[in-house]
């Protein structure tokens, strides 16, 4: 599984940052999270190939999350995208793209499903993962994103040795979670398998503290949670304008029992000197970090 940070910003883009867009690959999977304006540029900048993704997902409609969606169309219709482009947003985004679509004179076809998402909870499973969405606030109908890889089992090499059992049918059925018969002898998957853990990866982008970031984040191996404002200086700012402050980041973090945190969308004020956002949330939670732009993460 690899995050790649395309835009870090928040609201205005800087000389060092782009608007929000994140790509989460696996598994033959690119899932684009928002798409600000300069998004697709900011691919060919880390060598994406833009055709390659799959789903994107819309936490909000506000400008600097969604402005990169038209360009990103067009070029997928002039790249002769063949798959079916899946677009999840929170309530009118229906609308919201309908009213896109229309707007702009688009060279050739391309296939869009529009899927919103009405209810807490998982929107999206597939035999490797699921997604889900929770309602957050900010002014506008919003959402947090989680992906939840599904766990596994991992056959024990050493014991199919020890036994004589060789790769195949056999052990494609121990793989399944089914009991099988071996030289007159049952295994079951309990003697021969074990469990891994799937890994999980939260985005909480734009919203005011509420309950749902908990439960968005809960028990993530990875948090990727805004911090557009100091606490300590302006946290009457945050509550204004419906964001996180980074101590609040921290403390999302730390509640929700996050093994690890990214700080990202944060206010521009801060440019010069971001260390202040990094060392407010620290305080709450020690494993954190600051997104930059072109940052991998691998997990």
């Amino acid at each position: 599984m690899e995050i790649t940070f395309l835009g870090t910003s928040e609201a205005v883009p800087t000389a060092k940052k782009g608007q929000t867009a994140i790509i989460l690959n696996y598994d033959g999977e690119n899932i684009l999270i928002d798409c600000g304006e300069g998004t697709q540029r900011q691919m060919k900048i880390v060598g994406f190939n833009l055709c390659k993704i799959t789903r994107v997902l819309i936490t909000h409609w506000h400008a600097d999350h969604i402005l990169g969606i038209p360009g990103m169309l067009q070029t997928l219709v002039l790249s002769n995208y063949s798959k079916t482009l899946h677009i999840y947003g929170p309530r009118g985004t229906k609308q919201h793209m309908d009213m896109m679509l229309r707007m702009f004179v688009f060279q050739g076809k391309l296939k869009v499903e529009v899927h919103e998402i009405v209810r807490d909870g998982i929107f999206l499973e597939t035999d490797n993962f699921s997604l889900s969405a929770h309602r957050m606030e900010h002014f506008c109908n919003c959402l947090a994103y989680s992906f939840s890889e599904k766990d596994k089992r991992r056959i024990k090499m050493d014991y199919l040795k020890k036994i004589g059992l060789k790769p195949g049918p056999l052990v494609g059925q121990l793989q399944k979670g089914k009991t099988i018969e071996f030289n007159g002898k049952k295994v079951s998957p309990q003697q021969a398998t074990s469990i891994q853990k799937g890994r999980k990866v939260a985005f909480i982008l734009d919203t005011a503290p509420n309950k749902n970031c908990i439960a968005a984040a809960k028990d993530a191996d990875l948090l990727v949670a805004e911090a557009t404002f100091l606490e300590s200086e302006h946290a009457d700012k945050a509550e204004e304008r419906g964001h996180l402050t980074a101590k609040q980041a921290g403390t999302i973090a730390k509640q929700a029992k996050a093994l690890r945190l990214l700080l990202t969308h944060i206010s521009q004020r801060y440019a010069r000197d971001e260390s202040g956002i990094l060392a407010e949330a620290k305080k709450v939670f020690k494993n954190c970090e600051l997104a930059k732009d072109f940052m991998k993460i691998v997990l």
